[in-house]
This record gives C-alpha cells, structure tokens and sequence, in this order.
C-alpha cells in the first residue's frame, strides 16, 4: 500500500484552492455585465467542471459507489457547508445582509423536485433488491435522466428569459466603482483557463482517492461525501464566500444553491447517460435510504434557515453544525 498517495490526494486539494480563487475574480467581474443571476450560474457551471471530471473518472474505474456518494455530497457541501460559511464570514463583517427572498423560493423548490427525484430510482431499486429487474431499472434511470435535463433547460430559460426579475439583487453593491473592471474577454478567458486547470488538478485527485482511503481507514462513501465533493466544489464554494464578504449575497446564494440544483438536474442524469459509453456499466441513481433522508433534511433546513431573505452569522453556524454532524455519522460507517 503507497503511503505516498494522501500526500499525493491533499497537495491536488490545496491547488485547486488558488485555482478556485481565479474562477471566483473571472466570475465575479463577468457579473457586472451579465447580472448577478447569470453570474451566478456561470460560475456554477465552470465550478462543477472539476466534479464532472472526478466523477467521469470515478466511472472508468468502476466506482459506481463513489461516484453516487460525490454528488450527494457536493449537494450536501453546497446547501450546507457553502451557504453556512458565507452567512458566517458575511455576518461577521456586516450586522445582517439582505437577498432576493423570492430567489430563495425558486431555488428551494427546484432543490427539493430533485431530491424527490432522485427518491424514484432509489426506491425502484430498493423494493426489488430481492427479485432483480435490472433492464427495468437501467430504462427507468434513463427516462429519468431525460426528464431531469428537460427540467434543467426549462429552469434555464425560466431564470433567464421568461422571469429574470425574479433574481434580481437586493444588496448594495459597494465600491465596484473603484476596483478594476475587467473586460468580458479577459474574464471569460480567465474563467476557461482556471476551469481547465481545476479539472486537471482533479482527476490527479481521484487517481489517490481511493487508495487514500484504504491508507487512512475511510470508507468509499466517506471519501466520496467529503473529500471529494468538497475538493470538487472547492471553486464555487471558495467564490459563495468571497461574494458574501464583499455583501453580495445574491450573487453568493446564487453560487452555492445554484450549484447544488445543477449537480442533481443536470450533472447526475448526465453521467447516467455517460455511463452507457464509459465504464463496465450502467450507473443508477439509486442512493441509499440515508443518503436520500440527508439530502431531504438538508434541503429542508436550507429553505427554513435562508427563507426570510435575510442572513447573519448565527445561520451560518447552524447550516455548519448539521454538516458537520453529518460527516460524523459517515466518518464512523464501516468501511467499504
């Protein structure tokens, strides 16, 4: 067993975060062209590169597991993790911080049509463990996958041509007057060039992953949960709380929630689809009963927590508490 593949896992993780800093600047100044809205969803879409580049590996390999526990996680990081930390370092800096409350509403029940989503094939699967209907299962995750993506581009063309008003921020923007502007080119070129980077970065990190686990103790689902997710999601994540610190909340809401829809509506049933060509075979999106119950619990409690369109620190910290306390339970599962 190579003692050298954690060293090998943690140098890959902690130079994604200089990389994760470029893509937040390039998404931050393209927001000033685009709005806060828009801005928020490139900076998703470029941010979960690195998690569609892990999992697609993940699936070369076979880690069907692993792949499954990554996107759950990544949701979990981003609904939990990202959205507390930037509250808190927010808070910190500014009394409260004011953000479109109706913003809020849309992204909590997409969140939630995706997780009740995902309960399909988990359950499908589940209620025929004992009598197999495994071309049942494979064409149900398929037709789902195709379901979630139409969602996907109805959302698109929701929050950005029919009903734009309905992300538009209600935060003060302060001195954008005096920070350097940078042109559309110079930003989107700057914003490829990092996403590039980070996905290279990140299939170094998966090609430790597994063995790092085995060095450490951990089991699959636990590197998979927290580690990887949020390695993977170090972009978004790092780009929420830089926003939220400058109080542009909606632009940081829009980061993290945004992300998180994007992970279970279009990155999950897309590698679904991807599976038929990469890897020994079909994966399903068939999570397991604690995973499915963590990722209802967590969607609930964000929509509780940021619902009244108004953030201070002590949100942060509860949003923080219960991620870590999940991360607890998965650290003490057996490993697999």
């Amino acid at each position: 067993m190579d003692t050298s593949a954690p060293l090998i896992f943690f140098s890959a993780a902690l130079s994604i975060i200089p990389i994760a800093r470029l893509i937040g600047s390039s998404t931050e100044h393209l927001a000033r062209y685009t709005g806060d809205a828009v801005g928020g969803l490139l900076n998703a879409t470029f941010g979960n590169l690195p998690e569609l580049i892990i999992a697609v590996v993940a699936l070369k390999a076979g880690l069907h597991t692993m792949v499954l526990a990554s996107l759950a996680g990544a949701i979990l990081a981003n609904l939990l993790l990202a959205t507390g930390a930037s509250f808190l370092v927010g808070g910190i800096k500014y009394h409260n911080q004011d953000y479109n409350v109706t913003s809020i509403r849309v992204y909590s029940s997409m969140m939630l049509i995706a997780v009740i989503s995902l309960t399909v094939p988990s359950g499908f699967h589940t209620l025929t463990a004992e009598k197999p209907a495994i071309a049942n299962e494979n064409m149900l995750n398929i037709y789902l996958a195709i379901v979630l993506l139409t969602g996907y581009v109805l959302y698109l063309f929701f929050m950005i041509k029919t009903h734009a008003d309905f992300f538009k921020s209600e935060g003060a923007k302060q001195e954008e007057e005096h920070e350097e502007k940078w042109s559309i080119t110079r930003a989107l070129i700057s914003l490829v060039v990092a996403s590039l980077l980070a996905a290279f970065m990140s299939e170094i990190l998966v090609g430790a992953a597994e063995e790092t686990g085995q060095v450490l103790g951990m089991s699959n689902v636990f590197i998979g949960m927290i580690f990887l997710a949020v390695v993977g999601g170090a972009a978004e994540s790092i780009s929420a709380i830089s926003m939220a610190a400058k109080n542009k909340m909606d632009l940081s809401i829009g980061i993290a929630l945004g992300s998180s829809i994007q992970i279970a509506l279009f990155v999950a049933p897309v590698l679904v689809i991807m599976s038929l060509f990469v890897g020994p075979g079909q994966m399903n999106l068939s999570f397991s009963r604690p995973l499915i119950v963590a990722l209802f619990l967590a969607v609930v409690l964000a929509a509780m927590v940021a619902g009244d369109g108004r953030s201070n620190w002590y949100k942060g910290v509860q949003l923080i508490l219960v991620y870590l306390l999940m991360a607890m339970m998965l650290y003490f599962f057996p490993t697999t």
